[in-house]
């Protein structure tokens, strides 16, 4: 099991890092700015010297760059609290299940749950499962069912009544509103193994070697 990181250390490598470097941007641009104004009024034409209205206009334009820089940390800054605060609750998720998008199912009782979220009311939804050759094997007619997310079990049992072999199958939804197909999402359970970030944000490292991320989750179990 990877290591996970705390709160402190994803602080430590995305916060104060960032902060400085945004501050030395701003100083340097300020130090150039001055130093370009003290030459120009140093060189000006004593017949003809800088008008104040520019001289005005100049000193805006950088206290607007200023203002977007130090928008920019501040953003930065927030961005690394919200990581940190994300990073310390995924870490609690570890060794917990949760659902998410994903179509694998199984007819075992530990990993026979299926789950899927609609777009829209459906009065019509199907689930076929299929085994790892592509073969049906058994259809739910499962009727009508509200928008967001529903949750069923399969029995394990094939069509024609007998359990279904051990082995990996998988499931898609069907979802009609008045013969108008309806936008759904197959979702399977998934054990956290570990929690880890990257450029995508904080991610959930699952059982079998698949990654999901923290905004995935439909529900915890």
């Amino acid at each position: 099991m990877s290591t996970v990181q705390d709160a402190s250390s994803v602080s430590s490598l995305f916060g104060t890092g960032a902060t400085a470097t945004t501050k030395s941007g701003t100083a340097d641009t300020e130090n150039r700015f001055l130093s370009l104004l003290v030459a120009q009024m140093k060189n000006q034409d004593p017949l003809n010297p800088l008008d104040n209205a520019e001289v005005t206009s100049q000193m805006a334009q950088l206290s607007a760059v200023q203002g977007i820089e130090s928008m920019n940390s501040n953003l930065q800054s927030l961005a690394a609290s919200l990581g940190s605060n994300q990073m310390a609750q995924a870490a609690g998720l570890i060794g917990r299940t949760v659902l998410v998008p994903g179509d694998a199912v199984g007819p075992a009782q530990t990993e026979n749950v299926m789950g899927f979220e609609l777009a829209r009311p459906a009065d019509d939804v199907t689930v076929s499962i299929r085994d790892a050759s592509g073969a049906l094997v058994r259809k739910l007619d499962l009727g009508s069912r509200d928008a967001g997310v529903n949750v069923l079990a399969w029995d394990g049992l094939t069509g024609n009544g007998t359990a279904a072999p051990p082995g990996q199958y998988s499931f898609a939804i069907g979802a009609v509103q008045g013969g108008t197909a309806v936008d759904s999402t197959a979702l399977n359970l998934g054990t956290v193994d570990s929690v880890s970030q990257d450029a995508q944000g904080v991610q959930l490292n699952l059982a079998g070697n698949t990654s999901v991320g923290y905004a995935d989750i439909r529900q915890i179990f």
